[in-house]
């Protein structure tokens, strides 16, 4: 076990690595640029989402900005495809985060929510 290894009870005892936020930003990225969905904890909610662009908002926080296709949300969630199921994600709120194999979700309108991230680092369009 290193340095970085947590153990977490339940049903049985798992490995679960600790996770900084350069770690999540490099999760990110790698979904976005390979089109894979992830799964984090965000605001106490299991989350199932898209990154589509990865950067920093006007404050220069750190931003996602993803299509959410699974899991709770505080809003509630559309229809699949819905433009409603956009969502602007702080970075360093995430937890939990693990790239997926899956199916890349989007819908319409991607652009339309350009304020959550003004300085883009990596965008799936690219």
């Amino acid at each position: 076990m290193t340095a970085t290894t947590a153990y977490r009870r339940g049903d049985g005892c798992r490995p679960s690595e600790v996770q900084t936020v350069e770690d999540i930003y490099q999760l990110l990225w790698t979904a976005v640029v390979n089109k894979r969905p992830i799964h984090g904890v965000y605001s106490d909610r299991d989350r199932w989402f898209c990154p589509h662009r990865l950067g920093r908002n006007h404050r220069g926080q750190l931003r996602v900005l993803c299509y959410q296709y699974a899991g709770q949300s505080d809003s509630g969630l559309q229809a699949a495809g819905s433009p409603a199921n956009w969502r602007c994600i702080a970075v360093e709120k995430l937890s939990r985060v693990e790239l997926l194999e899956g199916l890349w979700h989007t819908a319409p309108n991607h652009s339309g929510p350009q304020t959550c991230v003004t300085e883009v680092d990596v965008d799936a369009e690219d």
